[in-house]
């Protein structure tokens, strides 16, 4: 893994909504050929998004190079999405990301993350699991899989 020093972390601001959907797009669209349409949050409305749940950003350079998407629920917090640009990759990024949701959960008194992916992103589920998450259950969708996931914090 190649040094993230230069890696800065910040709360989203609603200026940030384009930039955030560009990476979106451009962190899903290698699935588009795998699954034979864009996913789900490459369609997300993110000005609406930023009104409604906690965006924290990964910024190097000054650009925003991750983001995870998250909301907060009585008993977890909700990873509703997590991107990283490509070409930041196989840094620890995501990961690092990941980690802050978990900071927040048990800032919040909360013991439990929660997401979904979908199963035919293969990496996705393999790093998720590499992390602690366990698959809870698994539910068709749109000629797929859906993997619901989830992490208990210490």
């Amino acid at each position: 893994m190649a040094n993230n020093s230069s890696i800065r972390f910040r709360p989203a601001e609603a200026a940030d909504a384009a930039a955030i959907r560009d990476i979106v797009r451009e962190a899903y669209a290698r699935w588009v050929p795998v699954i034979g349409r864009e996913p789900l949050p490459m369609r997300a409305d993110y000005d609406k998004a930023l009104q409604e749940h906690q965006f924290d950003l990964s910024i190097e350079n000054g650009r925003i190079v991750g983001l995870i998407e998250t909301i907060t629920h009585d008993d977890h917090i909700w990873i509703e999405n997590v991107a990283v640009a490509s070409e930041a990759q196989g840094r620890g990024i995501g990961r690092k990301l990941l980690e802050s949701a978990e900071r927040t959960a048990v800032e919040a008194g909360l013991r439990e993350l929660r997401l979904l992916t979908n199963g035919a992103f293969e990496a996705n589920v393999s790093l998720y699991k590499r992390l602690g998450y366990a698959i809870d259950r698994e539910e068709p969708f749109m000629n797929g899989t859906t993997v619901y996931m989830s992490k208990n914090l210490p």
